[in-house]
């Protein structure tokens, strides 16, 4: 299908290109049965967050920083998947494999928000959990509603804006090319369709701003949970058996969570990086993979492994079925 191209000299007309994903090609009758998957995993996943939302807003003894930075961390994971899912759907069901490059950059900030803020707010939660486990006695002078309020405010506010910029930079790179090899847009696939030649400076400096992005936004968050949960263990080593129980029970569902999407997102960083070399098969699992797991299984995880948000469920289960 014919793209419409546009001078590459003509940086304002950025909106108007059309991109093409070309690994959905050849999928033929087969695209109903992928549909049909898509659609399955999209509503399960959006069934099994909102529940969760929608208990910790209904039962008053779940709002404490720790069910309320998890509802944010809900709602994060809901913003990724809407940012992907819904795209696909429309793909398999007209056989239109398009998107605009404006419709692109919008797809390139919710997924990128969704795993900057995803990041961010498990870096607070860890801080909440430590506090919970060093400063019991002091828990609630410590996490105020004010502070709650001002953690989600950087948590959010800070990885949004950092990635606002990195697309600005991004748009300024006119195009030379159309078709995108991934299921997705993401910053490195408009770099990649940039005129590189006639704009180098441009986009060395956008390839140091994104190392910048990947540091700030993954590296330095993982490095705090981790130096985090370094100290917990130290601590728990030194504790009775009784005690190291419930400090493993209290910060299990978040270790799970961290690790799901930790791992997630480094196997999206190596799909992001490798793409052209890999067979599409890996291409397509590795990028379903970051959006699909963890806004999946973080709602799951913690109403297996939270004693309060079972007891909630059930609670609410037995009003509405009794």
């Amino acid at each position: 299908m014919t793209s419409h191209k546009m001078p590459a000299e003509n940086n304002a007309s950025w909106t108007r290109d059309i991109l093409t994903f070309t690994v959905y090609a050849g999928l033929g009758s087969n695209r109903y049965v992928l549909l049909a998957v898509v659609v399955l995993v999209y509503l399960a996943t959006v069934v099994a967050n909102v529940a969760v939302m929608l208990l910790i807003c209904h039962d008053r003894s779940l709002h404490k920083p720790m069910y309320i930075f998890l509802f944010c961390l809900i709602l994060s994971g809901l913003i990724g998947s809407t940012s992907f899912w819904p795209n696909v759907m429309s793909i398999l069901l007209t056989n239109r494999p398009l998107i605009s490059l404006e419709g692109c950059f919008f797809q390139v900030f919710l997924m990128s928000t969704y795993g900057g803020c995803h990041f961010s707010v498990l870096t607070v939660m860890a801080y909440d959990r430590f506090v919970s486990i060093f400063q019991p006695l002091q828990y609630h002078a410590v996490m105020t509603p004010l502070k709650v309020k001002q953690l989600l405010l950087v948590a959010n506010l800070i990885p949004m804006a950092v990635i606002l910029t990195q697309i600005y930079l991004t748009s300024q790179l006119p195009l030379c090319r159309y078709n995108v090899n991934k299921l997705f847009c993401d910053n490195l696939v408009v770099v990649g369709l940039s005129c590189a030649e006639s704009h180098t400076i441009q986009r060395q400096v956008n390839n140091l701003y994104g190392i910048f992005n990947i540091t700030f936004l993954l590296g330095l968050p993982i490095l705090l949970v981790l130096l985090s949960y370094a100290k917990i263990i130290a601590l728990s080593m030194k504790i009775s058996l009784k005690a190291r129980k419930k400090v493993f029970q209290t910060c299990s569902p978040h270790i799970i969570t961290f690790l799901n999407f930790s791992l997630a997102s480094l196997f999206s960083l190596f799909y992001n990086r490798f793409n052209p070399s890999l067979p599409t098969d890996v291409n397509i699992v590795l990028s379903i993979n970051y959006i699909l797991v963890p806004p999946l299984l973080q709602p799951i995880i913690y109403g297996m492994k939270t004693q309060e948000i079972r007891q909630s469920f059930t609670k609410v289960a037995r009003t509405i079925f009794r």
